[in-house]
């Protein structure tokens, strides 16, 4: 348990910090589901929109060192891959 009223203080902004974190990367988790659900089910109009909205949390979260910036470029490919190949493969 920290001491002195500046280590008190740091705890609870990381407590804080670490809660909306946790938020963030659920988010995120949710969006690359729906996102790879919608290319799944071949709905590649609605995969379209929400890769976007996937890509751009994840770019945040990434600018802002929620998630490490190599597993944000990972997120991100896996996702172009999925609605890219689903593309090619409706072509």
């Amino acid at each position: 348990m920290p001491n002195s009223p500046s280590a008190i203080k740091r705890m609870r902004q990381n407590a804080k910090r670490r809660k909306q974190n946790r938020v963030t990367k659920k988010v995120i988790k949710t969006l690359m589901k729906k996102t790879l659900a919608s290319v799944a089910s071949q709905d590649l109009d609605k995969a379209t929109l929400d890769i976007r909205d996937a890509m751009s949390r994840i770019d945040k979260a990434g600018t802002r060192r929620i998630l490490h910036p190599n597993t944000a470029a990972r997120r991100k490919s896996k996702l172009a891959r999925a609605i890219n190949a689903a593309k090619a493969k409706q072509a």
